[in-house]
Parts: C-alpha cells; sequence; structure tokens
C-alpha cells in the first residue's frame, strides 16, 4: 500500500456529503481536496468555519457565492483534473450529468443510493462485494435501507442460514432539515408497487437473495423501521441467529430492557454518547424482540439514513483506489477511525 494520502472531492455538500466530508478527515490515507456546492447559505458556511476548501458547481454559483462572501477555490472545473476520487453526494439527476464530466477527465467516483445501478454498471456495499469494485472507475453505494438489507441478509446468509427474507420497510417521511418544507401529516403512504426498489437494489449487490420488500412511508422524520421475517435453512437456535449477527460489521445491538423503546430512544442515546450530530452508522438491531420459531426467524431493526451509508463511502474510495485490497481490513480501519462499535452499551 502507498503512503502516498487519496485526495478525494466531495461533489454535493449536503446531509450526506457533509459527513462523508468529516469522515474522510479522520482517515490516515485519505485528504479532502475540497467540498463542492451551489448555495452561500447557512449550510456551506459550515464548511468554512471548519477550513474545507471550498468550490463552486459552476460560473454562475460561483458568482452568487462570492457575493454572499464565501471565500471559493475555485470551481469544480479547476480542482477536477487534481483529484483521485469524487464522492458525489449532489441531488438525483444532477449526478447522473456529473458522471460523464468525470468520466471524460478520468477522475474515479462514487455515487449514492438515490442513482441508479445501471449509472455505474456495480453496486456496493463493503462486507459482500468490496473486492469486486477495487480498480473500477465508479461505483454506487446503495441506500441506507438496502446497505441495512445487505447487511443483516448478508450475515444470515454467510452463516449459511438464509433462504428466504420478507421484509416490510417504514419509512421516514423526510429528512429532518426539511421537514419546513412538506411530508406525510398524520397518515400512513403504502408505495403503490410491491416488491418496493430496495429489495431488487440489494440483488444488484447480493444477486442470489432471495428477497421481498413492502414500504410504507410513516408521518416522522426519525429514520426508518424494518420488520424482517426470514426462513431459514434449518431449525436455529436465537443464540445461532445472534451469534451470525455479530460475526459481521457493522450491526449493533438495542434492547427494549435498557429503555431503548423507539426509534426516538436510539437518537437521544447516540447524541448522550457523543455522537457526531447523534449520528447512528450502524444497524441496530433489538436483540431482546429478536425471535426465533423453529427454521422462522422474526427481528426489527433502525435504519438511520442519515448516516448509515458514509462508512460504505469511505471504503468504496479505498476499493477504487486499490489503495487496500483486503476488504475486511478497510472495514476495520474505517470503523476504528470513526467510531462504530458491536456495543452501544457495555456494562
Amino acid at each position: 500500500m502507498s503512503n502516498q494520502k487519496v485526495r478525494v472531492l466531495v461533489n454535493g455538500y449536503g446531509v450526506i456529503g457533509k459527513r462523508i466530508a468529516d469522515a474522510m478527515t479522520v482517515q490516515d490515507d485519505m485528504e479532502l481536496a475540497g467540498v463542492v456546492d451551489v448555495v452561500s447559505d447557512w449550510r456551506i458556511m459550515i464548511a468554512v468555519e471548519k477550513g474545507y476548501p471550498i468550490f463552486a458547481s459552476n460560473a454562475e454559483s460561483a458568482a452568487q457565492m462570492r457575493a454572499s462572501g464565501i471565500p471559493l477555490a475555485g470551481t469544480l472545473a479547476d480542482v477536477l483534473g487534481k483529484v483521485d476520487v469524487v464522492a458525489d453526494a449532489t441531488p438525483k439527476k444532477v449526478a447522473s450529468a456529473n458522471f460523464e464530466k468525470y468520466k471524460s477527465i478520468g477522475v474515479k467516483s462514487i455515487f449514492q443510493g438515490g442513482e441508479k445501478h445501471s449509472l455505474t454498471g456495480h453496486s456496493f456495499v463493503a462486507q459482500a462485494n468490496y473486492e469486486t469494485a477495487i480498480g473500477r472507475n465508479s461505483t454506487r453505494v446503495v441506500s441506507c435501507n438496502t446497505t441495512s438489507i445487505v447487511r443483516t441478509l448478508g450475515a444470515l446468509k454467510n452463516a449459511g442460514l438464509l433462504k428466504k427474507a420478507r421484509g416490510v420497510l417504514i419509512r421516514r417521511a423526510t429528512d429532518p432539515w426539511e421537514s419546513d418544507q412538506g411530508g406525510v401529516m398524520n397518515t400512513v403512504v403504502p408505495e403503490k408497487s410491491i416488491p418496493s426498489h430496495q429489495g431488487p437494489d440489494a440483488q444488484t449487490v447480493m444477486p442470489d437473495l432471495d428477497v421481498m420488500t413492502i414500504a410504507v412511508v410513516a408521518a416522522h422524520t426519525t429514520s426508518h423501521l424494518h420488520s424482517w421475517s426470514v426462513e431459514m435453512t434449518r431449525p436455529a437456535t436465537k443464540d445461532e441467529v445472534l451469534t451470525a449477527f455479530r460475526a459481521a460489521p457493522r450491526i449493533a445491538f438495542l434492547r427494549m430492557s435498557e429503555g431503548v423503546i423507539a426509534l426516538n430512544s436510539t437518537l437521544e442515546m447516540m447524541s448522550d454518547l457523543g455522537r457526531p450530530r447523534g449520528d447512528m452508522w450502524e444497524v441496530g438491531l433489538w436483540e431482546d424482540v429478536l425471535t426465533v420459531t423453529g427454521s422462522e426467524l422474526f427481528y426489527n431493526y433502525q435504519v438511520y439514513n442519515q448516516a448509515i451509508v458514509v462508512p460504505e463511502t469511505i471504503d468504496a474510495i479505498r476499493a477504487l483506489t486499490g489503495i487496500e485490497k483486503d476488504g475486511a481490513a478497510s472495514i476495520t480501519k474505517t470503523d476504528a477511525a470513526l467510531g462504530l462499535v458491536r456495543e452501544f452499551l457495555t456494562h
């Protein structure tokens, strides 16, 4: 492995982008070359406060940003040729247009789950298919919900326990910071197609997964809840199942017996633990709710949509650039730097 740091540009300093930028600054093999955006309000001003180099997406946004007093280091065009990888966290459709820019310059690129698998031809979850991303020019880190599906079902599959899985996803209505702009109120909205997109999306990472998902959108902003019914390959004990989950990275346990009884309980706990922004990068799985009946398994877990894909993006940077060929080693390195745990409470 080279001792030279990989230079990474974050394009889009929103919910995901700002977290990727922060996560990159604590990795000893990466250097944040800067962040790119079009806004000139408090969001990008936070990046200025942090000392990140700021680039405007285009000449029009550059003029607006300079007029607002944002100290610019240049535009996206100025910096693209000077970086190894772009972590693109721009809104849907913007990212797909950016893909051609990156490709023409020869810079590697990582996209988020709002884009289609066909954009890059490769979808990524570190524990499942890290090796297939090594040396590629681009990949797509799948969505928050799909990431959680691959983490948990992948754990069961690796233990030889997974036959087929059926999941119900209760989705948050909108990101918390946009809750003033609209969203579901006082109702629950079933998604109009079954399967919801997360099941087929998980199959872009693990093609032989027998999975079906149904999703509803509920009137809350505090992350997602999954309820899973799994048919296992054989009768098993609860301890066997828990051992399978413990063997996988980025799954940590919640317990109702400790008072963690709802989505808001978990978020309060993350904040009290001193997590940056109160983030939970792990899948939060309720250990004492998990039930096994013969070869049937039932469990619930929480997905903190604003943060779960951040460690995956860091691993994707290592895979594309080839600075770490061992997926497990990259996961360990990322998790240690960010502070991921297997148990939120140790007592």
